[in-house]
């Protein structure tokens, strides 16, 4: 019974996580979108961005991690290729987290020197990762 909660943990911190993820990059499609010296708008956008990151999307990441390790430890699955493939994805996945608080406190410190289509293609590489991680944790496919 433990587990199960544990497991609703790990999916209910990973649906905050990928939001988070997923709502980030949007916001900097729009706050790249700006013409320098918006004044207030861009205010209003580094306060949306920092306050996601903050507040959600870091302790969303964290919380994923701890009960995805506990899981692991106490289903065993460690050992399995796919698991092991999940890893690596997450651990991709959370390189891309500090690279997106990174790019917060560029736009914080109005340091931005990417235009809005790049943000609409990063915005996409979480759904990727995130698309190839249920795929291996649904299927458990045997590689």
């Amino acid at each position: 019974m433990l587990y199960d909660w544990i497991k609703a943990g790990h999916i209910v911190s990973l649906i905050a996580w990928m939001a988070a993820m997923l709502y980030l990059p949007r916001l900097f499609v729009y706050h790249a979108s700006l013409p320098p010296g918006s004044g207030a708008q861009s205010e209003t956008f580094k306060v949306m961005e920092r306050r996601l990151l903050k507040a959600i999307m870091t302790p969303a990441m964290i919380a994923t991690w701890l009960f995805g390790l506990i899981l692991v430890w106490m289903s065993g699955y460690y050992a399995a290729h796919w698991m092991q493939a999940k890893f690596a994805l997450v651990v991709a996945m959370s390189g891309i987290h500090g690279w997106l608080a990174k790019m917060v406190k560029d736009f914080a410190a109005d340091r931005n020197t990417r235009g809005h289509k790049f943000y609409r293609v990063l915005n996409e590489v979480p759904t990727l990762i995130m698309i190839v991680v249920v795929i291996l944790v649904t299927v458990k496919p045997g590689f």
